[in-house]
């Protein structure tokens, strides 16, 4: 805990915010409910053990920060990350609440280890990472990525149905009947483009090529066009 001023705010609360989260608790000595609330905070964050800090300000003492945060009415609790404001609330709360606030505020170790099973990317570390959050985005669409490379598209369908439709899912159902990218995708789309108007197995197939091409492939928009053209 830190008792902060106008003069040293900037370095103890915005810099240091940058590092880890901050509790910014702005009060007065004549204020009852804020003796209240002061107590309660500080018990709070030292519970986290260094997770997060506390940063009490007077704001009689310090019109500067006050002005800053357009403080109408106190105790007003900020929370501050990466030196912008992320939560608050204002005046004095029951203890459960204040913890659920604080809490928010401690980054995840378990997403922290999922992140890190997932940029490793093997197969090994997928499933560990699912274990831990089935429905987690990354995990799944990489998952999904190297069941379609072995062949298992029926496993690799049931993957992607654990997260809600994107870009990334409908390029991924579009592998599994396509299968990974081989040869010259631009001559299978000339090829399949006579046939999309009365063959529903090619025009499907020429959609799904254009969603594994994806969006971000200059060539995408053109050939959208060409089987508009071929359709209508």
């Amino acid at each position: 805990m830190a008792d902060v001023t106008d003069a040293t705010f900037e370095s103890a609360v915005v810099e240091r915010s940058k590092t880890v989260p901050v509790v910014i608790d702005l009060w007065a000595e004549w204020c009852g409910p804020c003796k209240q609330l002061g107590p309660i905070i500080e018990r709070v964050v030292a519970e986290t053990n260094g997770a997060v800090e506390l940063a009490k300000v007077d704001v009689d003492a310090n019109k500067s920060v006050g002005a800053a945060f357009k403080v109408q009415s106190i105790p007003a609790v900020y929370a501050m990350v990466d030196a912008k404001v992320v939560d608050s609330f204002m005046g004095a709360q029951p203890e459960a609440t204040v913890r659920e606030f604080v809490q928010r505020l401690i980054p995840s170790t378990e997403e922290s280890e999922i992140d890190k099973l997932v940029s490793a990317g093997d197969e090994v570390s997928l499933r560990s990472a699912l274990e831990l959050q089935n429905d987690h985005p990354g995990a799944v669409t990489a998952m999904a990525e190297l069941l379609i490379e072995q062949g298992n598209s029926e496993d690799a369908i049931a993957m992607i149905d654990r997260i809600p439709e994107s870009a990334g899912t409908r390029r991924l159902l579009a592998l599994t009947r396509t299968g990974p990218p081989s040869g010259d995708v631009e001559a299978e789309l000339s090829a399949l483009l006579p046939t999309v108007k009365a063959d529903e197995d090619a025009r499907q197939k020429f959609v799904d090529l254009l969603e594994v091409m994806g969006s971000d492939d200059p060539r995408t928009a053109d050939w959208r066009r060409r089987l508009s053209t071929a359709l209508f």
